[in-house]
């Protein structure tokens, strides 16, 4: 009796163990929209133990000390809440969570709930306002100005946190992975041409002000902006657009493969043509390519290839001096060279593979190859160098791009605390065949070369980004190793020398995030970037300061003090080192000194309505050259005040549409502020019905049809006719009233 009494209870504590082993443990799953795309930072929350996780980019999540029985909550802004009460299976093997769409409402946003609370308002504001156009894609970045001066075809002027970027040396521009930005190019360094990236295709929009990232390196030093396209689209999808100066654009989207579960493909076709307000025709084109295949394996990885082909060509009025058009020569669409222009290609292919590990870790990767060709003419001074054959200057290039990244995250699990750890490495190579900078005339005719050579960067990087999460309170340190080797061949040398230098620099991190409550967090970020300079500096002797570094620093706060509201603040300040820079309009290298920016970022989100939606942020910024004296130290066309915003509906009775806003303060052209580049204030209205498959559209910019400037710089030039030169105001004109009608079907 008694060894039956003793294996009576050594069989219960055995069913008891093995229940208690069970019944407490780790969940873990994929979450997955309708269309089984995997969902990045979908919200995991367990309401017995208030312990959280997120979903990464192949929408794997893990939760430890989860109970059978307890209540799992699974959200995402668009998406209706799921809830899962916990079964022993449920610990025992992958779960599988699929959420269905619905209208954003603000709401929903618990700021606690967030990794970024940023990036899912940037998601708001692409949902409720989509990009209408190439040009718009950046400007959904608060803050972030763009201005064109060169027929369209060039890559848009960027200006941002008190930096006149050029066109990219200070913001780090990528899609998919593969960087925008070109190291050492013809026109400048980080000439960054985004035409490629077809606005249909976009999936998200992710960006960061300041230099607080480990994952980013070269020219993120005022901010970074990454473009995500999507893995598949719906529907097949065809759509003209016609409007006023031959404007046409034409668009296809379709699948290329039976959606199924796992497997999805797409292709989307642009072409776009404009001759523009001008009085000389841009005779503007693009064609635009781009196909994505996209599949999960049996083990849930997944790879995803792209491929894009683009191709633009132009002509340009270019910059046009004050003085003609105060003395009525020529109107503001007049011209004073209309041979400018040039033409442009881009090849890319893009393959991505993420991959599940063991021990709670993914892996992706991403490896690419460019092929791009470029050749500009311009004409910014007319005759002041030459008075008999004019001042046009050709710039050209033909490169090719090499690269990879790689990336290791893993979740660990100690009590209450969450150790999310990301590690890093890759690297990039470009190789630039006869970079030139040549005179010319009627861009037929090649008076002189005054650069031409060969040019190889190779950037090879490695970074850890760690995020101590103790629940109210997140302390993110990380640090970042670049190593470049930069080499140029002049080709004008009457002897063959490769000239080289290498520089490795370490860049370290370190971000606080307090959440004091589910409407309200507080951020400390601190950091250091920098951008590389053009390879051409070798040539400059004592130019070692070729990776400039950037000090900077964040202190803010991300509010909700409405249930439909919010309300981000930010006070940063920026110090950048003394660096040398190749002007590639000259062929020479000037030095730039060391200069400080400060300021203010504002942002309102309101939702008045399920389908009214408003939105607003300002900027307010100092920028000063540190070494020189007061009232000489200003920094050319850096912008002091903006302010953006507008009102949006979406599918109110088959309508949608919204009214946008645009302000930028004038600002000095010139270091002493003796001469000023206008500001301006332009609207843009856009409305949409949608009837069954079929949208009709209008867009309307420059709604009151303002005269403003699009860019500006103070310039020395001289007319043909004029003996002496004149510094003034050049500027391009801004679009005037613009209207657009478009015809959109779902197949």
């Amino acid at each position: 009796m008694k060894k039956l009494l003793l294996l009576a209870f050594l069989f219960v504590t055995t069913i008891h163990f093995i229940t208690a082993q069970t019944t407490q443990g780790t969940l873990q799953g994929y979450v997955f929209d309708s269309e089984n795309n995997p969902l990045e930072n979908a919200y995991v929350f367990d309401k017995q133990t208030n312990s959280h996780a997120h979903s990464d980019k192949g929408g794997k999540f893990i939760l430890a000390n989860v109970r059978k029985g307890d209540t799992i909550q699974i959200g995402l802004l668009g998406y209706k809440q799921y809830k899962l009460i916990v079964e022993n299976k449920d610990l025992q093997k992958d779960v599988k969570i699929q959420l269905e769409t619905k209208v954003f409402e603000l709401d929903e946003l618990v700021i606690a709930n967030e990794l970024d609370p940023l990036q899912t308002i940037a998601k708001l504001d692409l949902k409720v306002n989509p990009v209408n156009s190439s040009q718009e894609i950046l400007r959904k970045v608060p803050g972030l100005f763009i201005g064109q001066h060169a027929g369209g075809g060039k890559a848009e002027q960027i200006f941002l946190r008190g930096f006149d970027v050029d066109h990219g040396t200070d913001v780090a521009l990528s899609v998919d992975g593969m960087p925008v930005n070109m190291v050492s190019h013809a026109h400048g360094q980080g000439y960054s041409d985004l035409h490629f990236l077809i606005p249909e295709t976009i999936q998200k929009i992710n960006f960061g002000k300041g230099v607080y990232y480990a994952d980013k390196g070269d020219f993120n030093t005022a901010g970074f902006v990454d473009f995500s396209t999507k893995k598949s689209i719906n529907q097949n999808v065809i759509k003209a657009e016609v409007g006023d100066f031959n404007t046409l654009r034409t668009l296809g989207m379709f699948n290329l493969l039976e959606p199924t579960n796992t497997s999805k493909s797409y292709v989307a076709l642009e072409y776009i043509e404009t001759d523009g307000p001008f009085e000389s025709p841009q005779n503007f084109n693009r064609i635009n390519i781009f196909g994505k295949y996209h599949t999960i394996l049996n083990n849930l990885d997944q790879v995803t290839v792209a491929i894009s082909n683009f191709t633009s060509k132009w002509d340009a009025s270019g910059q046009i001096p004050q003085r003609e058009v105060d003395n009525g020569n020529i109107t503001r669409f007049g011209s004073i060279d209309d041979t400018e222009g040039g033409r442009t290609s881009r090849f890319n292919v893009n393959l991505q593979h993420l991959k599940n590990l063991e021990n709670n870790a993914t892996i992706h990767t991403n490896v690419y190859y460019s092929k791009y060709d470029f050749e500009l003419y311009s004409n910014f001074t007319f005759f002041l160098e030459d008075p008999i054959n004019g001042d046009q200057i050709k710039q050209k290039e033909s490169r090719e791009i090499y690269g990879f990244n790689s990336e290791l995250k893993r979740q660990i699990d100690k009590g209450n605390i969450q150790f999310h750890n990301k590690k890093g490495i890759g690297a990039r190579i470009d190789n630039v065949n006869n970079i030139e900078l040549s005179k010319t005339r009627n861009r037929t005719e090649t008076l002189e070369q005054t650069q031409l050579g060969d040019v190889q960067q190779t950037n090879i990087y490695a970074f850890y980004d760690s995020k101590i999460d103790f629940g109210k309170f997140v302390i993110n340190p990380a640090f970042r190793l670049d190593y470049f080797n930069f080499q140029y061949v002049d080709k004008l040398s009457s002897s063959y020398q490769t000239l080289s230098n290498t520089k490795t620099i370490v860049n370290p991190k370190l971000n606080f995030f307090y959440n004091a409550a589910d409407n309200v967090q507080f951020f400390l970020k601190s950091g250091i970037g920098f951008h590389s300079n053009d390879a051409r500096v070798v040539l400059q002797e004592n130019a070692n300061n070729i990776l400039p570094r950037a000090y900077g620093t964040d202190v803010g706060t991300i509010w909700k003090p409405l249930k439909n509201m919010v309300f981000n603040t930010a006070f940063w300040y920026l110090f950048s080192e003394e660096e040398f820079v190749y002007v590639g309009d000259a062929g020479v290298i000037e030095p730039s000194g060391k200069s400080e920016r400060y300021g203010l970022d504002l942002g309102l989100r309101f939702q008045l309505t399920d389908w009214l939606y408003f939105d607003s942020d300002a900027t307010y910024t100092v920028a000063r050259s540190v070494d020189e004296m007061a009232g000489q130290d200003y920094i050319p066309l850096a912008p002091d005040f903006t302010i953006t915003g507008g009102l949006s509906a979406t599918n109110f009775k088959g309508f949608s549409g919204g009214f946008r806003f645009r302000y930028l303060d004038n600002r000095p052209a010139n270091e002493d502020n003796s001469i000023v580049a206008k500001g301006y204030f332009v609207n843009d209205i856009n409305v949409n019905y949608t009837y069954k498959n079929i949208t009709f559209g209008m867009v309307i910019e420059n709604l009151f049809d303002v005269d403003w400037n699009e860019t500006q710089f103070e310039t020395t030039s001289r007319l043909q006719n004029e003996i002496e030169p004149v510094t003034e105001i050049h500027f391009t004109p801004g679009t005037p009233f613009f209207a657009k009608a478009s015809l959109s079907v779902r197949l």
